[in-house]
């Protein structure tokens, strides 16, 4: 018999809030997140607005001497699994630390610490260089820290694979405790790529907004008019386990993770596959593996970029994965409110799709205001929809061709 797979604890740090409750609360009254660059002087880059996290104080979750050794995506990682632990009423005793396990990926690490770095070798020389700057920014210590704070002993790894990473993290978790490795998986993704290096990056190949006047627009999904996707940072985080482990212990239970796969596009390095067939065999596979038939699915959390090829293609991929169906079918992106957190979107598009099932809202595309023709689905525009969810998957396709998708459903009585 296939192992269940309960899901009891979410945590997350957004550009809309914060913790869980203020973000969702933002999605549910279609509100943007997106705003003018301050992190740094961004006049001359020809994308000047973000997602930014704003207001997070790292002494909530942890001291000053351990904010100054931790790159701001470890403390948001540890933040969001702070929170996630909290909610699920999850206490680590020492019976029970080898059977607890972290997967949290990144998708950039620690950019913020080598770049900073790097301007004080190049200023300064070798000896400038923090001796704290190589464990700062590994993109695994997100997952080794919390491991450390948090005293679990079970499996411990990252992901990296760019905007799918935290999708990734949250399937891979999922299939650990169904191996029988843990009971247990703390698992998402954090992000905290809003520096010079990278946005320089996304400006040079063309993939960010230059909406630069009208920012709280700048992200439109599936819109004729978009123009590039925009930049953000963030931390989800989901408290995934063996669902007879859970109702053991009394757990609240949001939803299931019922299924999830992956595929290869094989295609190029930052461009899907134009046929849309890596993606539409990923949501295929996934819905095999939980058991599901597409006619079951209620709503589709897209990867949603707001750049013109991936919402054109996503849109095929579904059409080839769901038939007549995908008609039926809500689809939304909620990059449309957060921005593009590269490895953190996944699972906190994850974390939303639950609260959706869990509250029967469907979150909304905001600023799809001219649909593209070729994006000729039912996109949620503009306002979240009171909906009962019964079955609902949540999609990520990362640079490299890679796909992932998870199924999530409904729990019920």
């Amino acid at each position: 018999m296939k192992v269940r797979i309960a899901i009891t604890g979410i945590g997350m740090i957004t550009p809309l809030g914060n913790n869980t409750q203020t973000t969702w609360a933002a999605i549910k009254n279609s509100t943007s997140g997106i705003g003018p660059l301050t992190k740094f002087d961004a006049s001359a880059f020809p994308c000047r607005i973000a997602g930014e996290i704003k207001g997070f104080d790292p002494l909530h979750f942890m001291t000053a001497k351990e904010a100054h050794k931790t790159d701001p995506f470890i403390q948001y990682a540890l933040a969001a699994a702070l929170m996630a632990m909290d909610d699920a009423q999850l206490k680590i005793v020492p019976h029970s630390a080898f059977r607890i396990g972290v997967l949290v990926g990144s998708g950039r690490g620690g950019v913020a610490t080598t770049e900073k770095n790097m301007a004080d070798y190049l200023a300064k020389g070798p000896r400038a260089v923090s001796p704290f700057y190589t464990p700062m920014s590994l993109v695994n210590m997100a997952a080794g820290y919390i491991s450390m704070k948090l005293k679990t002993k079970g499996p411990c790894l990252d992901v990296s694979t760019a905007c799918a990473t935290g999708t990734h993290a949250v399937g891979e978790a999922m299939k650990i405790i169904q191996r029988g490795d843990a009971d247990v998986m703390i698992a998402g993704g954090a992000e905290a790529a809003l520096t010079p290096l990278i946005l320089a990056g996304f400006c040079r190949a063309k993939a960010v907004s230059l909406r630069n006047n009208e920012p709280a627009k700048a992200s439109r999904p599936f819109d004729r008019d978009r123009d590039g996707f925009v930049l953000a940072e963030g931390a989800g985080v989901l408290i995934l386990e063996e669902l007879r482990h859970a109702e053991k212990r009394g757990a609240k239970i949001y939803a299931e993770l019922a299924g999830y796969n992956l595929t290869s596009d094989a295609y190029h390095y930052t461009q899907p596959d134009p046929t849309g067939d890596g993606p539409a065999q990923a949501m295929k596979l996934a819905l095999a593996d939980a058991g599901v038939r597409p006619e079951e699915v209620d709503y589709i959390n897209a990867h949603g970029t707001s750049t013109a090829p991936n919402d054109r293609i996503e849109t095929i991929a579904i059409k080839k994965a769901f038939g007549a169906h995908a008609r039926k079918l809500a689809v939304s992106s909620s990059k449309s409110m957060l921005g593009h957190m590269l490895g953190a979107g996944g699972a906190v598009e994850a974390a939303l799709t639950v609260l959706a099932l869990s509250e029967g809202v469907i979150p909304p595309t905001i600023n799809l205001e001219n649909p593209d023709p070729e994006c000729d689905l039912d996109y949620v525009p503009n306002k979240a929809r009171k909906q009962e969810i019964r079955v609902a998957l949540s999609n990520s396709f990362g640079f490299g061709g890679l796909n992932a998708s998870l199924v999530l459903k409904k729990r019920l009585p």
